[in-house]
């Protein structure tokens, strides 16, 4: 073996370290100006896609929902639920319901009243809430203890919402959602992890929700998947009013119990 052959390195490792060396600097240089500017999209989308929703005088939509809990054998059960919802902003009236394999609800706002009927129980529960609907989601969740995950989307200013504690966000690229091309857009807080699918274009509505709690062991998920959205809705004179169904017991809300996406007990069984 000549001197020169030992001396002189092997043209395709010569190449692949010079791919290499360039792939570093390349990410050393431009590593953190394209971290900021995945962070700036991700907040430039989501106020894009606030804005839209908040200038909606009208909005009407059906989703399916999807919710996981963790057994104590660290088993995920994922619970499934479809729904409707009916918006009227200038008024502040909204009529929400939500049916799942062990609950059919239904919820009714007419910016002085609010009445959440479980069909299912043939119950309803009814408070004065006079006020806006972002008064009463914050009413709904502090005083009654009802969650409502998504309602964040439909707030006049979900950016003012959702933005407040977030310490990361990245536009991670696009996705299709149902055939509709979607900007993909995730964010972090100190306790949950909660990623966007926001159309492309001129109408930048939510197209799915997820949201991960990092507060509870496995990481369980709460998904939201948002269909046949529409605008400019003219709803009937009786959209908003609630009608008594025949038979049907007045009780206070602490009362108006088993109306969560999770019922009380399903995760219990037996092991083999």
């Amino acid at each position: 073996m000549s001197v020169n052959a030992v001396s002189r390195p092997n043209r395709s490792t010569f190449g692949r370290r010079t791919v290499i060396t360039m792939l570093v600097l390349a990410a050393v240089l431009i590593g953190a100006p394209r971290a900021q500017a995945q962070e700036g999209d991700a907040a430039k989308i989501l106020k894009a896609m606030s804005d839209y929703i908040a200038s909606q005088k009208s909005i009407s939509l059906t989703f399916d929902s999807n919710i996981e809990v963790i057994t104590p054998e660290i088993q995920k059960i994922q619970f499934a639920s479809s729904g409707k919802i009916l918006l009227s902003r200038p008024d502040n009236k909204l009529r929400a319901s939500r049916t799942g394999g062990y609950v059919d609800i239904e919820l009714v706002f007419d910016a002085k009243t609010v009445t959440v009927l479980g069909k299912h129980l043939n119950a309803y529960a009814q408070s004065e809430a006079p006020g806006t609907i972002d008064q009463l989601v914050d009413l709904l969740r502090n005083q009654y203890s009802l969650e409502l995950p998504g309602a964040d989307l439909l707030l006049s200013d979900p950016y003012e919402v959702l933005m407040p504690d977030v310490i990361d966000a990245k536009h991670i690229g696009r996705g299709v959602i149902d055939g509709v091309e979607c900007e993909h857009i995730a964010f972090r807080n100190q306790d949950t992890d909660w990623q966007l699918w926001v159309e492309v274009g001129d109408h930048p509505i939510p197209h799915k929700y997820v949201i991960t709690s990092k507060a509870t062991a496995a990481a369980p998920q709460y998904t939201l998947l948002i269909k046949d959205w529409k605008t400019d809705v003219e709803a009937g004179a009786d959209a908003f009013a609630f009608q008594v169904p025949d038979g049907a017991k007045k009780v206070d809300f602490k009362a108006l119990n088993n109306i969560d996406e999770v019922p009380p007990g399903a995760v219990k069984g037996e092991t083999k």
